[in-house]
């Protein structure tokens, strides 16, 4: 059988679901039968709800005797908020599982492949496998370290600029790199900015422009200064968090949690700075196992100062601004070497209108189980 095209048809499956399965990774299932047909498919559609092979088991009835599964993960071998997919799989007589990626959460880790070999089913490992880690890097990451996904994202002018030296910064980026900023919106947990952010521009940081679920919306407010009138208070659309010090007034902090949907949350201060890395166990903790970072200067080179980021978007517009004033997407203490740069790796380039979008991975690789 042609694996490889299988298991892209599962890929492809698994996809249709992002957005939704947090903090649960992205699993699509394909049953063909011995003369190649594709007899069953199924997608993990949201958290909570039944698995890829359970579904694509249900739409083969019992034609999956004696199929081939192709699954873009390590079937679970647990039993968690749905039984144990290798068993299911068992049980319908599947004579063969394909699998992309081993699972690197310690609950399955290799157990749902031993399952299964054990009940003298044949087990392929590692078809497409970094495709399968792509696709589920925010929950790798989540699984591996226990603190979600971090991404970066920024619009600039071609001379690297955000905004003007005034402060004027609409619109850098064009209508179409607009709309994919919301889609990145409604596929992460989170969204992060800082509170210049929201007393200059007033955003709602939804994604009203494109089809997905708002995030949590996080503010980093270390003396608790914005206006309590600000959108991300009043508009209902989704939760708030904001993140201040811990020596902030019990009576100001009450200020804010009487608003509806808004919560507190205190952190230790750091070289002057909130402990970005406390907000992130936190949210962890929470099983947010992403987020956006939209913050402006001084937020972004906080994060990648820290090497808290995983991956970054950088929106590029064919516009020069020039100034030296002029402010640019990274700011913090910066690298004293050209040599000590972060690097992206396994770079996307893409056009989008006018504009240009770069992302990629920052950092080293992380050690996952590509094979059981």
């Amino acid at each position: 059988m042609d694996d490889i095209k299988y298991m892209k048809m599962a890929l492809a499956l698994a996809e249709k679901a992002r957005g939704y399965t947090s903090p649960n990774p992205l699993v699509g299932c394909v049953i063909v039968n011995s003369e190649g047909s594709v007899i069953g498919q199924g997608y993990h559609h949201k958290a909570g709800e039944a698995h890829a092979e359970v579904n694509a088991l249900a739409a083969a009835g019992n034609l999956a005797f004696g199929a081939t599964a192709y699954v873009t993960l390590e079937p679970c071998s647990h039993f968690g908020r749905t039984g144990p997919c290798c068993e299911a799989l068992i049980r319908a007589g599947i004579k063969r599982v394909v699998a992309a990626a081993g699972d690197p959460n310690p609950k399955v880790a290799g157990r749902g492949f031993a399952a299964l070999r054990a009940a003298g089913v044949e087990v392929s490992e590692g078809i497409l496998a970094q495709e399968a880690y792509k696709q589920n890097e925010v929950f790798f990451h989540w699984i591996l370290t226990g603190m979600p996904f971090v991404a970066v994202k920024y619009a600039m002018t071609l001379d690297g600029k955000i905004a003007t030296a005034n402060g004027d910064s609409k619109w850098i980026s064009g209508e179409e790199s607009r709309k994919y900023a919301h889609y990145l919106r409604g596929i992460y947990d989170c969204i992060l900015v800082g509170k210049n952010t929201v007393i200059k521009d007033d955003p709602e940081l939804t994604c009203r422009l494109a089809v997905g679920k708002n995030p949590l919306r996080i503010v980093l407010d270390s003396k608790l200064e914005i206006p309590l009138t600000a959108k991300v208070f009043t508009d209902g659309k989704a939760p708030t968090m904001v993140v201040t010090a811990e020596s902030v007034a019990t009576t100001k902090i009450t200020t804010f949690t009487e608003l509806t949907g808004v919560e507190v949350f205190q952190v230790p201060i750091e070289r002057g700075e909130l402990s970005i890395k406390a907000l992130l166990v936190e949210l962890g903790k929470r099983e947010l196992s992403s987020i956006l970072v939209e913050g402006g200067s001084q937020v972004q080179g906080a994060f990648l100062d820290d090497s808290l980021v995983q991956r970054v978007y950088a929106f590029i517009a064919p516009k020069i601004v020039g100034g030296a004033n002029s402010l640019p997407p990274v700011g913090g203490l910066g690298k004293a070497k050209i040599s000590q740069s972060l690097v992206l790796r396994q770079k996307e380039i893409q056009c989008l209108g006018d504009d240009i979008l770069i992302t990629g991975r920052v950092g080293k690789e992380e050690k996952v189980c590509l094979q059981g």
